[in-house]
Formats: C-alpha cells, sequence, structure tokens
C-alpha cells in the first residue's frame, strides 16, 4: 500500500539523514533550479543541500516527489498532518513513537490486523473507559505493553495514540 510507504518516522529519519551525510563532492546531475517548481516546493527542506546529493539520492527523491503527486489530495492532507504533529512532538515523544513503531513492526501481519480492529473499538468506548485505558497503558514497561499487544483478543481495545507519545490530533 502507497501509504505505508510514508510512515512518517521512517520519512522524517530519511530525509534527516540526507541532510546530514549529503557529501559536498557529489555530481550536480540535477541542480535545484532545474526542478520543475512543484518538485522544489516538495523538496523545500533539501533545498540548500540538493545540489550536493550524490545522483542516486537526487533521483531516489525525484521519484518520491512523483509518488507523492499520484495521491489524491485527501492522503496528501493527511500525510501532512501527520508531518506537522511529528515537528510539534518533542524528542521524547518522538523516540516513544520510534518504539512503539519498532513494536509495531515486529508484531505477525494477523496481529497487526488486530491491533487496527482494537483501536477502532478503543474509538468507541466513551471518553472516561479511553482515558482509564490508555493511563493503564502509559503505566506499563515495555514489556508489559508487549504482552497485551500480543495478547490482543475479538473484544480487546488499545489506547490512542496519545498512549503511544503522540499529542492528540487537531491539537497543536
Amino acid at each position: 500500500m502507497l501509504l505505508r510507504r510514508f510512515r512518517l518516522p521512517s520519512l522524517l529519519t530519511f530525509l534527516l539523514g540526507l541532510m546530514i551525510a549529503a557529501p559536498s563532492h557529489a555530481q550536480n546531475i540535477h541542480p535545484w533550479n532545474s526542478l520543475s517548481p512543484e518538485q522544489q516546493y516538495l523538496l523545500t527542506p533539501l533545498q540548500s543541500q540538493w545540489d550536493t546529493l550524490p545522483q542516486a539520492r537526487q533521483e531516489h527523491m525525484l521519484q518520491r516527489t512523483q509518488d507523492w503527486m499520484k495521491l489524491p489530495p485527501d492522503k496528501q492532507q493527511e500525510i501532512r498532518e501527520r508531518i506537522d504533529r511529528w515537528q510539534k512532538m518533542t524528542p521524547e515523544q518522538r523516540e516513544q513513537a520510534r518504539q512503539n513503531q519498532h513494536l509495531y513492526d515486529t508484531l505477525p501481519a494477523e496481529k497487526q490486523q488486530e491491533l487496527h480492529e482494537a483501536f477502532k473499538r478503543f474509538q468507541q468506548l466513551p471518553p472516561d473507559q479511553r482515558e482509564a485505558l490508555r493511563r493503564r497503558w502509559l503505566e506499563q514497561s515495555p514489556e508489559e505493553k508487549r504482552q497485551w499487544l500480543d495478547h490482543l483478543g475479538p473484544r480487546s481495545t488499545l489506547p490512542a495514540g496519545r498512549a503511544f507519545g503522540m499529542p492528540p490530533r487537531g491539537k497543536h
């Protein structure tokens, strides 16, 4: 699924890695001024390093812009909102989100699906029950959280993103 390729932590880590690790001796295959206005807009965070990026990195990022432009506007907006939330997170919240993403990635596909279903059930709970579950989740050790995830069932619920170190949606 195209959206899965745009997982926020991975995308941001990749972009930051490009900015930090860009060697200054790279060939200028795709100069900044040769990019289309759309490409320049999408690649603005890399503008100062663009002309020093290796050709393979430039081409990879240009392919990403093409993938982005093919996304429907609602998916683009969803990704922008995720990036915005990520940028507003504290370093501790980001680290918690990375740990949770790693935890999720280590789950088998069927457990990931159960997790999605449990989260949907969580969202349907009354606010006081959601808050109690979120508090319980936050108090757990990483091992206890892993056990909770390992034992999800058809009636299980899972705390909202805030419990995973993410700020609430729509609140910046």
